[in-house]
């Protein structure tokens, strides 16, 4: 990983993995974006309710 992206917060550094991943393997950005909406419902799942 850069310098540059030594000191980013882990959401940054996972993220810049990601692109990469995702391009080196030329997915079509139509499928990321699906792709993603999945991941992401996925995720936020797993977060903790809150408790208002």
């Amino acid at each position: 990983m850069s310098s540059e992206l030594e000191g980013a917060p882990n959401y940054i550094k996972i993220a810049v993995d990601l692109i990469m991943l995702l391009e080196q393997n030329d997915v079509p950005a139509e499928d990321v974006l699906a792709a993603l909406e999945i991941v992401k419902s996925d995720f936020e799942k797993k977060l903790p309710e809150s408790t208002d």
